[in-house]
Order: structure tokens, then sequence, then C-alpha cells
């Protein structure tokens, strides 16, 4: 069996990378159905893209190398292809652009994209024994109905990183880069919680505040979240990208309100009232126990001086946190670092050493912020890889 282009990957990238490339298209994905992330992401509406995506909210070895890519299909593109399949939509917060109904919508848009053009689509199925000769692929695909030997001009992988295992993520991607020659840069977990022993936050576990949360050059304002694990919530997930084993955290919890000011104004009214009464006004009376066990919360307002409400007020918006680690690749949204970008063609996504070998999507040492941009760099940076495909 001889095909133009073969796709390892039924994901985000796989699938539009096949639905818009042209010639004889084969998918090889190993799951019942395809695109199974998108039907799973957004709490299953699928936060397909992001208004605001721009280059500089994604991380990677090279912040430049994705600038190509999701300069020349952009969110407008997408929400122009999701409208053009009467798809309903809606924004939540800071740009993020969910369906109305389902994130499977998502899925038969892809799906009715590749049947328009013909792509051939084997599920439950693997590739394996990779080789190239002269200048084709070849691999070996088995199906439930049998095996082939395979024939590929163009060999495109979009099997995505090691995040959420249980869905079968594995670092195939970065074995067929090595074997090729292109590097791999490290990997980790990235958009996943933090973990802290001796279940430090289970007492408060389900407490939600507003917070600002700061790791390494990340610092995001958004609600966090306790839980019997450690911390979450899409300020912890977005700092953890930026996150190194071993480092600190830093945690605002009053971001927006002058706590000063309003418990310095109180004291003059109810200054008989306990601290932990006055500051339960401003965070979670929970939170504020647990906080008493951290710093001394004793006394009635009208003993704390400006100088003792200042220094509190130092601590709740400077909290120090010491993580033990994350809850790994289990839960992660996405994998930190992967094909080095310097071994890709930022226009094509082609391999330098090799012109018809192609990574996109979340195996490339490309990472966005939580929202939506994800999504985009799958739909970019396969856009990118068909367009080059296609010429």
């Amino acid at each position: 069996m001889q095909f133009d282009t073969t796709i390892i990957g039924a994901g985000a990238a796989g699938m539009m990378c096949a639905a818009h490339a042209t010639g004889r298209v084969l998918v090889v994905d190993h799951a019942k159905a395809p695109g199974e992330k998108i039907r799973i992401s957004g709490g299953g509406r699928c936060n397909f893209t992001n208004m605001h995506c721009t280059p500089d909210a994604f991380l990677g070895a090279n912040p430049h190398f994705c600038k190509s890519a999701l300069a020349r299909y952009t969110q407008w593109d997408f929400i122009e292809l999701v409208e053009a399949h009467n798809i309903p939509w809606h924004e939540k917060t800071l740009g993020q652009l969910f369906c109305d109904t389902t994130a499977k919508d998502i899925v038969a848009m892809l799906r009715a994209l590749m049947q328009g053009a013909g792509v051939e689509l084997h599920l439950q199925s693997t590739a394996s024994n990779f080789a190239k000769n002269t200048d084709l692929f070849t691999f070996t695909l088995t199906t439930p109905q049998g095996t082939n030997h395979i024939t590929t001009k163009n060999l495109v992988i979009a099997t995505g990183g090691k995040s959420i295992p249980k869905m079968g993520a594995t670092g195939f991607a970065y074995d067929i880069a090595r074997q090729f020659g292109l590097r791999v840069t490290d990997t980790r977990a990235a958009l996943v919680p933090f973990t802290f022993s001796e279940g430090r936050f289970a007492g408060i576990s389900g407490v939600s505040v507003p917070s600002r949360v700061r790791a390494g050059a990340g610092e995001f304002e958004e609600a966090l979240l306790f839980t019997h694990r450690g911390l979450s919530g899409p300020a912890v997930l977005q700092a953890s990208s930026y996150w190194s084993e071993g480092e600190n955290i830093t945690v605002n919890l009053c971001p927006e309100t002058d706590i000063f000011e309003a418990l310095r104004s109180q004291r003059r009214i109810t200054g008989r009232r306990n601290l932990t009464t006055e500051l339960a006004a401003f965070l979670p009376a929970r939170l504020v126990d647990h906080l008493a066990g951290d710093m001394d919360l004793s006394g009635n307002l009208a003993d704390w001086s400006d100088a003792r409400l200042q220094s509190l007020i130092a601590n709740l918006q400077n909290w120090r946190l010491h993580p033990s680690g994350t809850e790994g690749y289990r839960t992660a949204e996405v994998t930190l670092g992967g094909i080095n970008t310097d071994d890709l063609n930022a226009r094509t996504m082609a391999a330098h050493a090799h012109d018809n070998l192609y990574f996109i999507g979340e195996a490339v040492d490309v990472t966005g912020w939580l929202g939506g941009y994800n999504f985009q760099w799958a739909w970019s940076s396969a856009m990118a890889c068909a367009s080059a495909l296609s010429a």
C-alpha cells in the first residue's frame, strides 16, 4: 500500500493536517475513535482557541519558532472555519472560546473535512518498524483486519506528548525523532496542579479564591483552588509551566483588594472583634482559619497596629510555598518540551535532515498557556505542514 502522506495520530493536529493535505492521505491511530482529547477538553465543550492568541503566550527553547505558523493561520481563521460549519460558540473569560453544545462538534467537523478530502483512517491500529529507503518511508501497519507493509512519500508525526497516559499518550513522537537523528529537549508535565506533602491543604479542600500566582518568570492572576493533594485552579496551572522542581512559588491572596485600608477603617468601628472575623470578610473563613496556623492572627482588630497590619498584608500578598512536586502527566493538560525546534523548519514543520518528515502539535517544543492556546498551536502547525505537503 502506497500513500503520498501518512499521518500518525488522529488528534487535533493530525486531523487538521489530514483534512487539508492533498494527494492520497492515510491517518493511523491506536484509539477506538479520533479526536478523543478534543472530546474531553474544556469540560466536554472544547476550548478550541483564544481570541488573544499571540506568540508571547507560548513557551519553548526557541520562543520565535511558533511565530510563522501562528501568523499564517490565526485564531480568526479557525473561528471562520467553525462558523462555516455552523458550530455555535461563545467566549468565556480572558478570550477563551468554547462550543455552545459539545466538543463533539469540532471532532465531527474535522471528520467531515477528512472524509471530503478522501482521507483513509485506520483506528485501533499501530505503526511500527519505520525505515527510510531513498526518499520514501516504510513501516508496518497493524490493524484489526491484519498487517500491511506501507510506503509513503511524506511522514507526519502528530501523536502529541506524554500528558494523560490513560488515553494512550506515550513518548512515541520522541522515539521517532531520535530514530531519524532529531534532538528532543527535556520534557515534563505542564499546566498541572502542584502537590504538597502530608496533605497540607486537605482541611480546606474545595476552597477557591482569586489570586496571583508566581513561579519563575510566570505570573498569573486567576482563581486558585485548594485540593486534598495541594493547589490547582487556572492561576496554578498557568504558573506550573514556569516552575522548576525544588523552587518556591509565591501566592498573592488579595491581588485586587486593599485589605490594609479596609481593616484600618474597620478597626475604628468594630475594633473589639477578632481579626479573623474581620479578615473573613475578604477571604473564605476556612482559609482564614487555616492561615491562622501559619501566621499569628490572634487578638482583636483594635490590638493590631498599622505596622502589624501592613506586615500581615505583606505576608498575604507574598505567601511563599514550597511544592513537593506536581501531579505529573496523569492530570497534566500538556507536555512541556519536545522535538527540538532547531531541527525543524518553522515554515513547514519539516525536519532539516529529512524534508519529508514532519512533526506537528504538542510533540514539538512549543507549549501554550491554558485557555485554548495549545489547540490553536495544533491548528496552526497542522496548516503549516499541510501547506507544505500541498505545494
